[in-house]
């Protein structure tokens, strides 16, 4: 996609892992950034550091995305025709591990509000302005997890399915146009991810997120991005798989995988 930066950039769950990794990255093409996650003292810190080392206007929206009136807010800033933001990251997203009888409804409830409804919404409220100026970039970051069930993590499977899904099929909506949509796909990460999810949660070897955020920026600086891309050669393979396997075989080796140990 040809001259998609800089511009102004608002980032979801920037305050660690992938999404400081993209806030840092952005900072560094040039481009202003409004920074979302709910610890507002890592933000501030974040903040003044790429300002400090890269001289982008930096701002700061502490919001816990779990909540709808937070999510509401950070859309009216997306939404806001006097400034314009051209890129968006919606990073922020948390798993829970363990079989779904023992979590609880509200633990559920959280899931699917801050990793579907608040990246649905907040998307929504920043496509009308790039349609109009007829440039923007939406990344949604999906998951490995997006292309297979995954058992003792069904919620969190499912919310990236549905990121997938609803990101690849926005890409169609907009193909010709001078806005994109790309869903990015990382393995395991070496994030705090799994300081919440839990560390038999992780398969396989990890990535680090600037490895992640590079995928996402090869597949932006292409001529035509794709409306997916998957980091990592091995994870690659494995998004393949199950497309491969009948659906038991598959449910049952990824059941396997991330069971409990």
């Amino acid at each position: 996609m040809q001259n998609w930066h800089p511009a102004t950039a608002l980032v979801t769950g920037a305050s660690s892992g992938i999404g400081l990794a993209f806030a840092t990255a952005l900072a560094e093409r040039g481009c202003d950034l409004i920074l979302v996650a709910r610890r507002e003292s890592r933000l501030r810190e974040l903040a003044d550091r790429l300002h400090a080392e890269h001289g982008v206007a930096v701002r700061v929206l502490a919001a816990d995305l779990s909540v709808p009136t937070e999510v509401s807010r950070v859309a009216a800033v997306l939404a806001d025709p006097l400034n314009p933001v051209g890129i968006l990251v919606n990073n922020a997203g948390f798993a829970s591990h363990g079989a779904l009888a023992d979590h609880t409804a509200e633990r559920v409830r959280e899931e699917i509000a801050v990793n579907v409804a608040a990246l649905a919404e907040l998307t929504h409220a920043v496509l009308p302005g790039m349609v109009t100026r007829d440039r923007g970039v939406i990344v949604n970051i999906a998951s490995t997890a997006a292309f297979q069930p995954i058992s003792f993590m069904a919620v969190y499977g499912a919310t990236k399915a549905f990121v997938l899904s609803f990101t690849e099929a926005l890409w169609g909506e907009l193909e010709g146009s001078g806005v994109t949509a790309v869903a990015v796909c990382p393995g395991a990460t070496d994030t705090e991810f799994f300081d919440i999810a839990g560390e038999s949660a992780s398969v396989g070897s990890r990535q680090t997120p600037q490895q992640v955020v590079a995928t996402a920026l090869r597949a932006l600086d292409r001529r035509t991005p794709p409306p997916s891309a998957v980091s990592g050669f091995v994870n690659r393979l494995s998004a393949r798989l199950p497309r491969m396997l009948p659906r038991r075989t598959t449910i049952r080796v990824t059941r396997n995988l991330v069971a409990a140990k």
